[in-house]
């Protein structure tokens, strides 16, 4: 029982990094690549995305394990 868990744990920390990755990338990088690095903007935004993001994601981690629902 123990080992399902943790692979329903593992599970779900892959698809809410691949869903971050995601959304950070299509908000903050630009379609045209121009150079194979990302620029200072680039750099900043998707530090702001991830910051963000994970702290919504803990925002709702909290409401959901205190038994309330998220807000609609």
């Amino acid at each position: 029982m123990a080992f399902g868990m943790a692979e329903t744990e593992m599970e779900y920390r892959v698809e809410l990094f691949n869903r971050l990755a995601q959304t950070c990338f299509n908000k903050c990088v630009d379609k045209r690549y121009k150079e194979s690095e990302l620029n200072m903007g680039e750099n900043s935004c998707i530090d702001r995305c991830v910051s963000k993001y994970w702290q919504v994601n803990s925002m709702i981690g909290q409401m959901l394990s205190a038994g309330g629902r998220p807000p609609m």
